[in-house]
């Protein structure tokens, strides 16, 4: 009898650990990963360039610049931490 509560107590922790596991797994796809890499991000524009503002929504950001050629709207996906679109403004 004492043999079967042993076994019945390790089967329980198994069972918990498992689903710990699996949670955390799935915590780890589904929501990692949303920032940039090394948690910076260079925008590799000219010198003499502003921002005028920022902006999230949707898995995107978007970063209204100012530049000496006229305003954009840079998109920037945060997980991989590019820019993915330019939008020329006033064109």
């Amino acid at each position: 009898m004492r043999g079967l509560k042993i076994l019945v107590a390790v089967m329980g922790v198994l069972i918990v650990a498992g689903t710990v596991g699996l949670a955390v797994a799935l915590v780890q796809k589904l929501g990692g990963g949303n920032a940039a890499p090394g948690g910076a991000l260079a925008l590799r524009q000219p010198e003499g360039t502003a921002i005028q503002g920022v902006s999230a929504g949707d898995g995107v950001v978007a970063v209204w610049v100012r530049r000496p050629d006229g305003e954009r709207v840079l998109l920037v996906d945060p997980r991989r931490g590019t820019v993915t679109r330019e939008i020329r403004l006033g064109e």
